[in-house]
């Protein structure tokens, strides 16, 4: 690399400078060249006045002796003739035999009382001569300088401008090369430079003290290492941080790259599964709903959730994945096993001890009726009243306690149907007149095209909860809407009332057990607080969603969307 940058530099510089010399060596020639001739040509028109001014002055001495003796002086060739074109006299040829003049360009120019001036081959010696020729009384003198002088002296002077060149390149290759050497020896040192941050060194530094632009350029790269090597440190700082909070949490936190290659892994993780970096996630990880929602994430760039009981056997965990910025996937494991074992607990207490009421309850409530039935008693009938009503209430508690703990558990199987929701909403109308709310008007509002893939008694028993519990708390609004519409999740079905309605820090807590916004209310028309809570648990179990939109003095919408048959079919 170091022959690299010397020779370009050198070859640059070579370059520039011959460029340079040629074309200095071009123009002084020329110049000298022009300027030589003018001056030649000035001298030999002042020569050629005076021959035409000794001609026509000295009348004692023959034309002949005068040419001759001009033609030594000037170092030229003279020559004279008469108005005709006749030569009179020459100083290198003899008159009588040369042939006539008067055509010639400068005797021509001559003859019309102008001094002529020429330049072209000799017939008689045949070399180039400059002529220049001037008028006389009866005729016109011309001088005739021979121009390969200038020719040789051209010639001696091109050979001392060529060695000046030579010298002249020589001496700049020389000092041409001692500036590459030095830019080739500082560029190296820059290339040094970004070799060494390159492999990670970032505490390289130049010492450049020019101020040339080189110097710059070294200059902002240092303070780019610099500035580098700062950002690196506080990368370094935040991954170290990461990393130890990332080890001091309780779950499981894995990332993978884009090729699905483990690239890091806490202490959690690798204490419950062994992860080594670098391995391959399906060689470490054997469990298919892990694989699954990690890939999902990678595919569709979006948070996925799934729950995984084979990854540890007789643990259960919550499985969340996110996609990363440059690719891959990072997976968190939450341990469900001792929540799920808690809950599972809460439900079997309750669904025991439902179970072991019913008998009881189910005795005072028939004695009570018999009670009842019998001969009426002083003070008696009042208190036995009040034992049924609460025994029957407790039945229905007790019976609402069951059907929700078999939906949280999963024990309750679901028979999904393809079903149009109008078939839905008359069974719901239906047993709303059998009930006897004469009342309160119920009106179906059917706007949906499309199928749903439903339990039809579980739905039943949502629509059943939703409009007790609208007569219960709306009856004064006079009427209730039931209906259904297309949504783009599926079919979404809604229970309206135009009651009072509710205020909006109940909203959140309307589908938790027991929970009650007008609690007296609620006891005396026999509620159990269960019922929301129970069509809240039907709607997940068949993968919908249920919601509640209200305010105060215009009524309430309990809305739940169910997917179609087509989307249920492929679950």
């Amino acid at each position: 690399m170091r022959s690299r940058i010397f020779f370009k530099t050198l070859a640059a510089f070579v370059l520039v400078i011959a460029a340079a010399t040629l074309t200095l060596d071009i123009s002084i020639r020329r110049a000298w060249e022009e300027s030589l001739y003018s001056e030649i040509e000035r001298s030999l028109r002042e020569k050629t006045l005076m021959f035409a001014g000794s001609v026509q002055a000295d009348s004692q001495h023959a034309v002949q002796k005068t040419t001759a003796e001009t033609a030594k002086a000037a170092d030229a060739r003279a020559t004279v003739i008469d108005s005709t074109g006749r030569v009179l006299a020459d100083s290198e040829a003899d008159p009588a035999h040369m042939e006539n003049h008067s055509t010639r360009p400068e005797f021509a120019e001559a003859l019309r009382g102008r001094v002529g001036i020429s330049t072209r081959g000799s017939h008689t010696i045949g070399i180039d001569f400059l002529y220049i020729a001037a008028p006389v009384n009866g005729g016109a003198v011309r001088l005739a300088y021979p121009l390969q002088s200038i020719a040789a002296t051209t010639r001696k002077i091109r050979r001392t401008l060529l060695f000046s060149s030579i010298l002249a390149i020589l001496l700049a290759m020389l000092l041409a090369a001692i500036a590459a050497q030095s830019i080739t020896r500082r560029l190296q040192s820059i290339v040094r430079f970004a070799e060494t941050v390159a492999e990670g060194d970032l505490s390289a530094r130049l010492d450049e003290r020019s101020s040339d632009e080189i110097a710059q350029v070294a200059k902002v790269l240092d303070a780019t290492a610099h500035k580098l090597e700062e950002s690196f440190a506080a990368v370094e700082t935040s991954r170290r941080e990461l990393e130890a909070v990332l080890n001091g949490m309780q779950e499981a936190v894995i990332a993978v790259g884009a090729d699905t290659r483990v690239k890091w892994a806490n202490q959690r993780m690798e204490r419950l599964l062994g992860v080594r970096q670098d391995s391959a996630l399906v060689e470490t990880v054997r469990d298919p709903e892990l694989l699954a929602t990690v890939r999902t994430a990678m595919t569709t760039r979006a948070v996925c959730s799934a729950r995984a009981t084979s990854i540890v056997p007789g643990r259960m965990f919550q499985v969340t994945a996110a996609p990363m910025p440059a690719g891959g996937a990072v997976a968190v494991l939450h341990d469900l096993t001792d929540i799920e074992r808690v809950e599972k607990t809460r439900r079997d207490f309750i669904a025991n001890v439902s179970h072991e009421l019913r008998t009881p309850l189910t005795s005072i409530q028939g004695y009570a009726e018999t009670l009842l039935d019998g001969p009426p008693e002083s003070g008696s009938r009042e208190f036995l009243e009040i034992i049924r009503k609460n025994a029957a209430r407790m039945t229905r508690l007790t019976e609402d306690l069951l059907v929700l703990a078999r939906v949280e558990s999963g024990e309750q199987h679901f028979d999904l149907k393809p079903l149009a929701p109008s078939e839905l909403l008359r069974d719901a109308q239906q047993n709303f007149s059998e009930t006897g709310a004469s009342a309160v008007l119920l009106e179906i509002d059917d706007r949906s095209t499309r199928l749903v893939g439903v339990d039809r008694d579980a739905i039943f028993q949502v629509f059943t909860n939703l409009i007790d519990n609208a007569l219960k708390y709306a009856a004064s609004g006079g009427r209730i809407v039931i209906g259904a519409r297309d949504v783009e999740a599926g079919v979404e079905f809604f229970v309206r009332d135009f009651g009072p309605g509710i205020s909006s820090e109940h909203l959140s807590r309307l589908f938790e057990r027991f929970y009650r916004v007008d609690t007296a209310r609620s006891r005396e028309s026999g509620g159990t607080g269960l019922g929301l809570a129970i069509a809240k648990h039907i709607v997940l179990a068949h993968g919908g969603t249920i919601r509640v939109e209200s305010e105060l003095h215009h009524g309430s919408t309990f809305a739940f969307m169910l997917r179609t048959a087509e989307a249920t079919a492929h679950a």
